[in-house]
């Protein structure tokens, strides 16, 4: 593996114990009032020990409410289901603490706003030493991974009933997302074509393509889901020249098979790195064109 691809995986997780990887803490009075208010706040379900059949261990999920859900109780709402879900809303769980993607108070500014619909949020918390074996579609013979298929499974056939069952949202395809970055970004792509009829928009941000000699291209130009699903695809320039080029070519490939410029929006982000902070900068114009008000 090239020092690119390597730099991009130990950004994936720890496995990497030879490196060090070396970040400045904030404060943590510098984000406690943000905190109060998450810990406080009715529109926020956290569960703690979600079990499943198709992975081991439990796992924390949180469901994130929008204001609407309680002014207008006959009302149901669209759902976007988003991985990695400690670096989603909360500092004091996030990959680097106080570095979060903001997905609720930005999808709270944009509904306010009247720019995307009232939507729930879902984040799904990460297995940690497991996300790379959890988030990747195949096995690697140096990095391991493959159990992508149950992870998928676990979404599909338990996570979105249990959340369909408790909460009122619009079950069909074209109101349900799922998203994520990086391998996040992978397993969201792999899943919405291994898994038709499930989730109608997708949010790919920054996606590890390069992942088993980039073996979701074969998937991607093999499977023809329908109803066709709306992606948002993109890449920061300055992510490396090796993962741009990789993810020009899926948008180029999603373009052959017949998505237009409804169904795709591909974006290059000059300034973009693979953070979270470049991630919640781009957060609300993924919304704005997965649930358009």
């Amino acid at each position: 593996m090239d020092a690119e691809a390597l730099h991009y995986t130990c950004r994936e997780n720890a496995l990497f114990g030879s490196f060090t990887i070396v970040a400045q803490y904030p404060p943590e009075d510098q984000f406690k009032e943000e905190t109060a208010a998450l810990d406080r706040t009715p529109r926020l379900h956290r569960y703690a020990g979600f079990r499943s059949r198709h992975l081991p261990g439990d796992r924390e999920i949180f469901v994130y409410l929008p204001p609407q859900y309680f002014e207008q109780p006959e009302r149901r709402f669209a759902t976007l289901y988003l991985h990695d879900g400690q670096n989603l809303i909360d500092p004091r769980t996030s990959h680097i603490p106080g570095q979060t993607w903001r997905a609720h108070s930005t999808a709270d500014q944009l509904t306010a706003a009247g720019q995307i619909e009232s939507l729930i949020l879902v984040g799904i918390f990460h297995a940690g030493v497991r996300r790379i074996t959890e988030y990747t579609p195949s096995s690697d013979p140096q990095l391991g991974g493959g159990e992508g298929e149950n992870y998928a499974r676990f979404l599909v056939e338990e996570l979105k009933p249990f959340v369909d069952s408790r909460y009122r949202t619009l079950p069909g395809t074209e109101h349900t997302g799922l998203g994520g970055s990086s391998l996040g970004g992978l397993i969201s792509l792999w899943t919405g074509f291994h898994f038709p009829g499930i989730f109608g928009r997708l949010a790919v941000l920054s996606p590890s393509l390069w992942w088993t000699r980039r073996s979701i291209f074969d998937d991607v130009e093999r499977l023809s889901p329908e109803p066709k699903p709306r992606i948002w695809l993109d890449i920061g320039l300055l992510e490396g020249g090796r993962h741009v080029r990789n993810t020009a070519a899926m948008a180029a490939l999603l373009r052959r098979k017949g998505w237009d410029g409804a169904h795709l929006r591909y974006l290059e982000e000059p300034a973009g790195t693979h953070s979270e902070e470049a991630w919640a900068a781009r957060l609300g114009d993924v919304l704005r064109f997965l649930f358009p008000a």
